[in-house]
């Protein structure tokens, strides 16, 4: 089963937590074990599984993610002029795959499901393929 969700980011860089909805649609299909691949189709996004109780860690994240990939560099040489964007999507990943226990996510304590964007604000889609035991 597989299940389209569009987003509308609201800065360059961001981390939204997608946690709920995911767990919604999860619920909404009656699916009580199974898996949930979360899976992002852009080149300047990506999935991630992250701490969610504290935002000052997503702040942290993003904050290291430009230290690390800078958004302009001497030596880059993409057109676009997006590179970092292309870099820190390479380094969170397309998705992640999340356990479905009677009828739950099985996510740690602290862990969220987040949507980042590396190249906004945008209009995003993503994809959750459900698939039961």
């Amino acid at each position: 089963m597989l299940i389209t969700r569009s987003l509308r980011t609201s800065r360059h860089d961001e981390m939204m937590d997608i946690t709920r909805e995911i767990a919604a649609i999860v619920s909404q299909k009656g699916i009580e074990n199974g898996l949930a691949v979360i899976y992002c189709p852009h080149t300047t996004a990506g999935i991630t599984i992250q701490e969610n109780a504290d935002p000052d860690v997503k702040h942290d994240v993003l904050m290291r993610l430009d230290e690390v990939y800078p958004w302009e560099h001497p030596k880059y040489r993409h057109g676009e002029g997006n590179t970092a964007s292309h870099l820190k999507a390479m380094t969170t990943g397309t998705s992640q795959t999340v356990i479905i226990a009677e009828g739950r996510l099985l996510l740690g304590r602290w862990q969220g499901i987040y949507f980042c964007e590396f190249d906004g604000p945008r209009s995003r889609e993503y994809y959750v393929k459900l698939i039961a035991d």
